[in-house]
């Protein structure tokens, strides 16, 4: 890996200089279809609700095969492209269009043979909430949690009631000292909690099916399990009759997770070098204080995440920071550190094999600096946990190397695609991550935009320097409809930020990082260095203009803008240019569709256990409930709440909370932060942290307003909520009940926790009033408590359709089953948010209810019987 040209572009780091191919055509024309129909079938695959059985997947296969064979013999039933008669030309398309068919149909079937039997190795339903006594290797990096720690457990054995059962393979596991929640349990002592990566432990634990939150255009948590092999989720039992956790022996210097130990142990000595953290057992017991990180305490998670790849010790500040301003490539175990490491490595060891002649007779001093570069890349890949971007980079570096080994060099657009396909075929989910497409789009456009046919290696430094300004402009130029695409918003001043921040991280940051494993005090340089490019970062994401955010468009108008983007970085005239422009309009200025006038929409969140209702009309909205605090560094406002209302392009009018409770507040507070405009009401007067943002409105019976045609009326509570609860009052009694009828009489209503009690006031004061409480739609109270849903609330009501807003298998036992039944009999259609996903329903279409879960379904996604 000798040094690039000055002026050579990079692929993530990769120097490359173009050349002409030197094969022959007809292999160049059957390698093209091949690759892309490798890409296409994988693809395809993704796209499946449910898997075929092996059987289909493997005569799917040996059409690909057979159809390989014929466009093989068809290969020499043509001549030359140069003397080719219009007749073979067709003939020859055909044949190409064969080779893609085929490889696509050979790539679909393997990976659904290899779902397949991922999907075998399923938890048995039967098994879920169960005390299982499992034994098996901890195998990934033990990540501190809010009172607890989380760990993957490769499983060996498990039994259930003394009978040996089979389990996944690998199940995700929290281990927390308050018991999950549970006061019966006991907690351990911290000095025995703490797993380490490599050791096998014994432990009582309960297990569920990965059922992960589903919104529109929201994280697929099932999809990431998927990847990584983990078929179940659970917690460890601590109780006084389970068994205790047992640590059955330590992990081995030079086993199989001798890896995983290493990266664990630089981890934590860079926390506790720099962050002060405790190391080893002591880390759970300081978890469970949470606080506000120090700049020093930040800058320690970036540089264990350059080192290790564990990107779960960045502070979510600091993500915030990095996204607004384009440079969250930088802080990850990207292909611009790992082809640093690899022209170093090389570099070094191709200075030190010509130091010695004898190894020079055996393998030339450049050969071994390019497979000694490779080889020690490979490894770092691996150190920082192997993850998609360094796959892609280790491959790219392969095929650069083998070509040049064997004196072959190919146009880059075959490289590009082979490595492509290469990562497709390791890992086809990667189809599904947003920078597997961000990366491969850079490199491709690098590749074809760049001018890298005239290189000189004698160019000034001044026009070095404007060379890779050019780059970083057509990168950020054709990129940001793809951003806007994926995200829904991109940096503005992501191109000024990664100038400075590009060259400071790769030339100062991560080399300091590195070194620091040899000698500790580089570390606190290296901090010191982050430190700095933060408080330029953090500047510039201040700005009022740091970034723009639209509304999720559908794929037609983003690869419309992908196109422009691409025409307007390309190097051509201007007039052709602004082709471009046109194309990047659709994706700009995209509206979701709103509700007519008269009617409203509404569409329930899916936040676990909680409340979040998001109310629509023509030209508003309101937010009801914010939905529960995960922990103290999570809740559904920034997860759920936030990223939905931007993908929606939602600006909220209202936000209503119904009483404090954490599962109905907990994410209020990110929600007004990223929606300083909305008015906020509720029944909250002792929710100091949240009534210092903004002024507030109590909620209270009488209270009507109109919009667009649509009447919203307040029912509850009679009088506003005090601080100072009567004797024995619980704030369930407090909640917020809201009314919404549409210009048909079609209403919904939204009663948050009441109780029985307050179910019979409600009824009686309509009784009064002569108001009806009749409603198209429920949100069946306190989530379907034992405690409500009273026979003659429900009477009143009638409604047609009731929403859970529950969590799957809900340690509260929501919905209880009695409640289940009284709606059942009824004849009201119950709709679950544990089984549905995120739940939209339309005032226009009251028959209908969306559920995100079953319209959007994908095969990995946990399926209900």
């Amino acid at each position: 890996m000798s040094s690039p040209p000055p002026s050579a572009p990079t692929i993530e780091g990769v120097a490359w200089t173009a050349s002409q191919p030197d094969f022959g055509r007809c292999g160049a024309a059957f390698l093209t279809p091949a690759l892309l129909g490798v890409v296409a079938g994988a693809s395809l695959q993704l796209q499946q609700p449910e898997l075929w059985s092996a059987l289909a997947y493997c005569m799917c296969a040996a059409a690909g095969v057979a159809l390989w064979f014929c466009a093989r013999w068809r290969r020499g039933t043509f001549a030359s492209p140069d003397g080719l008669q219009r007749k073979a030309v067709a003939a020859h398309a055909v044949v190409l269009v064969v080779v893609c068919l085929a490889a696509a149909l050979v790539v679909f079937a393997l990976g659904g043979l290899r779902s397949v039997r991922y999907a075998q190795g399923a938890l048995d339903p039967a098994l879920e909430g169960k005390n299982l006594v499992v034994t098996g290797t901890v195998a990934s990096l033990p990540q501190s949690v809010e009172q607890g720690v989380r760990f993957v457990l490769r499983v060996e054995t498990a039994q259930a009631a003394g009978e040996l059962i089979d389990l996944p393979g690998s199940i995700d596991l929290g281990w927390y000292l308050d018991g999950w929640g549970d006061r019966s349990l006991t907690p351990p002592p911290p000095e025995k909690i703490t797993p380490h990566a490599g050791e096998r432990w014994r432990m009582t634990v309960r297990l569920k099916a990965p059922n992960g939150a589903r919104n529109p255009n929201g994280f697929d948590y099932e999809l990431r399990l998927w990847e990584q092999g983990v078929r179940a989720t659970g917690y460890v039992r601590l109780g006084t009759k389970d068994e205790p956790p047992k640590r059955l022996s330590a992990a081995q210097p030079l086993g199989a997770y001798a890896v995983l130990r290493l990266r664990e142990r630089v981890r934590d000595a860079i926390l506790q070098q720099l962050a002060g953290e405790p190391e080893g057992d002591a880390r759970i017991s300081e978890s469970a204080r949470p606080g506000t990180p120090t700049a020093r305490t930040r800058a320690a998670g970036v540089v264990a995440a350059l080192v290790t790849g564990d990107q779960r010790v960045i502070d979510q500040a600091d993500w915030d920071v990095f996204r607004a301003t384009g440079v969250s490539h930088l802080v990850s175990i990207s292909g611009l550190h790992i082809t640093l490491f690899a022209w170093l490595a090389s570099q070094l060891i191709g200075m030190l094999w010509r130091r010695v002649p004898r190894w020079c007779l055996a393998l030339p001093a450049p050969s071994a600096a390019l497979l000694g570069g490779l080889a020690l890349a490979t490894l770092y890949a691996l150190f920082s946990g192997w993850g998609v971007p360094a796959q892609r980079t280790v491959l790219m570096l392969a095929v650069v190397v083998l070509l040049r080994l064997i004196g072959r060099r190919w146009p880059w657009p075959h490289v590009w695609l082979l490595a492509c396909a290469a990562v497709v075929l390791l890992d086809p989910w990667a189809l599904l991550q947003a920078g597997f497409w961000l990366s491969f789009v850079a490199v491709g456009v690098l590749f074809a935009m760049v001018p890298i046919a005239n290189n000189q290696v004698g160019i000034s430094a001044r026009d070095h320097f404007l060379s890779l300004i050019r780059q970083q402009a057509v990168i950020t130029v054709a990129l940001a409809p793809l951003t806007l695409l994926l995200f829904g918003q991109v940096s503005v001043v992501g191109f000024v930020a990664n100038l400075l921040a590009i060259p400071w991280v790769t030339m100062v940051v991560t080399p300091l990082s590195f070194a620091g494993v040899l000698w500790a005090p580089f570390w606190q340089l290296s901090a010191w260095a982050v430190q700095a490019i933060g408080w330029w970062l953090g500047w510039l994401a201040a700005l009022p203009i740091a970034q723009v955010s639209v509304a999720s468009a559908p794929l037609w108008a983003g690869l419309a803008a992908v196109i422009g983007g691409i025409a307007l970085a390309a190097r051509l005239p201007w007039s052709l240019r602004l082709i471009g422009l046109p194309l990047c309009l659709p994706v700009l200025l995209w509206q979701a569709p709103r509700p007519l006038p008269g009617h409203f929409e509404l569409l329930a969140a899916d936040v676990g256990q909680g409340n979040a209702v998001l109310v629509r009309t023509a030209g508003h909205s309101l937010l009801y409930d914010t939905g529960p605090r995960y922990s103290a560094a999570s809740d559904a406002g920034e997860r759920v709440l936030v990223p939905l209302l931007r993908s929606l392009g939602e600006t909220l009018d209202v936000v209503m909370i119904s009483h404090r409770d954490s599962d109905h507040s907990g994410g209020a507070a990110a929600v007004l932060t990223h929606q300083p405009q909305a008015r906020l009401t509720g029944s909250i007067p002792s929710e100091a942290s949240l009534l210092a943002m903004r002024d507030w409105t109590p909620c209270v019976s009488g209270q009507r307003w109109t919009w667009d045609g649509v009447q919203f009326d307040v029912l509850h509570p009679p009088v506003p909520a005090s601080p100072k609860m009567a004797r024995g009052e619980r704030p369930n009694a407090q909640s917020c009940v809201l009314k919404i009828r549409a210009s048909d009489q079609t209403t919904a209503l939204l009663v948050g926790d009441i109780e029985k009690a307050q179910e019979r006031s409600l009824v009686e004061r309509a009784a009064v009033s002569g108001e009806t409480l009749a409603a198209t739609l429920l949100l069946v109270p306190h989530h379907g408590s034992k405690t409500s849903s009273s026979d003659v609330f429900l009477d009143a009501v009638q409604p047609r359709t009731a929403l859970v807003q529950a969590a799957y298998r809900s340690r509260f036992g929501h919905p209880a089953p009695e409640v289940v039944q009284r709606y059942r009999a009824r004849g009201t259609q119950i709709i679950d948010s544990a089984r549905c996903g995120a739940a939209t329903w339309q005032s226009s279409e009251p028959a209908r209810v969306r559920c995100e879960r079953i319209e959007d379904r994908r095969y990995w996604q946990h399926g209900f019987p």
